[in-house]
């Protein structure tokens, strides 16, 4: 039974910005919190001297691939390899994202996710995130029109069944047709049904919440923009409380001012970081594959040859400094946006949080939200430099 001992730590939550104490970790599992904290341990990690501050293992809800690696290879490679690379950016856990493309090739990431699962040192998988076919061709972005279907929940049920159920979000556009009583049925199957890749007015995307919707996918990107005659799927996610938002925070995709909007309107409470990056991740610039297609990767973004944007190369890491830089956020709210929303969102008791009982996903990051080191499960997955 491995155990591990973090000491002389700034320790915070998202209902706290930090206090100092100890953290005793036994078998993957937070067994106690205190000021001071005197056991032995397999390892010990002495934070005094250091500005550093733990924080909840950062949660990507939607990520297609890094590091040459993408969701859609469907090999276990691919899974292995991003589940690898996530924890250098303070990322412990993940939903790996799919996108448009063939039935067939659907089907084969999904039975692929179905069948991964980490190992230690590597972020956990904690199901899929089903971005795409049930979109709309208007607002398809970087997601093959060609492959765009018809909201079919008989179909969804095929594929969540070779996923092995581990769909727990699926982007859908409320406005095409059988869209709304598509939301209806996932939603009461369990599934996260998010507001995403669409044209939808204000008024459909309130009969989209109606019927169980609770999430909108990359706020502002590839759906109907505000406008003061017709609000469109921004001012209603604004509106609808209900809603939680996810931003891809590289000021690329969003500009500082509009992610600044969608803090000071949906609040550190109702936003969720993510990155939506592709496999480009991590690698020079060149050219690269997304579903087919070629994606010119720059040192700042990634764009099909059109200059339609595809994907990120952000990493969460960047994603939490760029929103403290943007909006003076405090601690504990970064923490919620990078971490405790996700979980509660994804209906994950063991994650999310510091306590006792919780999993010991931990990102150990420096006053800057520069990560040092990264705990998957109790185990130290990535560390920034020689622990003494």
């Amino acid at each position: 039974m491995k155990t591990l001992l973090i000491s002389n730590i700034t320790i915070a939550n998202a209902t706290k910005d930090g206090i100092s104490g100890d953290i005793y970790i036994e078998n993957g599992e937070i067994i106690e919190i205190a000021t001071s904290i005197n056991k032995v341990a397999d390892i010990r990690i002495d934070a005094a001297g250091k500005d550093w501050i733990v924080v909840p293992g950062f949660i990507d809800i939607h990520i297609h691939g890094s590091s040459g690696f993408d969701v859609m290879d469907a090999t276990p490679e691919a899974l292995n390899g991003l589940a690898s690379a996530l924890p250098r950016e303070g990322t412990t856990s993940f939903l790996a994202t799919t996108m448009t493309q063939s039935d067939e090739a659907i089907a084969g990431a999904l039975r692929n996710a179905g069948l991964f699962n980490a190992d230690e040192r590597q972020a956990e998988m904690l199901g899929v995130h089903l971005e795409g076919p049930f979109i709309s061709a208007i607002r398809a972005g970087a997601q093959p029109v060609e492959h765009i279907t018809t909201p079919s929940f008989a179909l969804f049920e095929q594929w969540q069944e070779l996923s092995g159920n581990r769909i727990k979000i699926v982007t859908v556009a409320p406005e095409v047709e059988n869209g709304l009583a598509f939301i209806e049925k996932v939603t009461t199957s369990g599934v996260i049904a998010s507001i995403g890749h669409t044209d939808a007015t204000s008024d459909i995307v309130r009969n989209a919440v109606e019927e169980g919707a609770t999430h909108v996918t990359h706020l502002y990107n590839q759906m109907s923009p505000l406008h003061h005659r017709e609000p469109g799927v921004v001012g209603a996610a604004f509106l609808e409380d209900s809603l939680l938002v996810e931003i891809i925070v590289d000021c690329i995709h969003s500009h500082p001012k509009s992610v600044e909007l969608a803090y000071r309107q949906k609040t550190s409470n109702r936003i969720i970081l993510i990155t939506d990056a592709m496999r480009a991740k991590g690698l020079p610039p060149g050219i690269y594959d997304l579903g087919g297609q070629d994606v010119e990767v720059s040192h700042k973004d990634a764009r099909l040859r059109d200059g339609t944007l595809a994907g990120s190369i952000l990493t969460m890491e960047q994603a939490a400094q760029n929103m403290k830089a943007i909006t003076n956020c405090s601690l504990a709210e970064l923490v919620a946006m990078t971490s405790t929303n996700a979980a509660e969102q994804l209906g994950l008791s063991n994650k999310g949080r510091i306590e006792p009982g919780k999993d010991a996903d931990l990102t150990i990051i420096d006053g800057e939200w520069n990560v040092q080191m990264t705990i998957c499960r109790g185990e130290i997955a990535y560390t920034k430099e020689v622990m003494g």
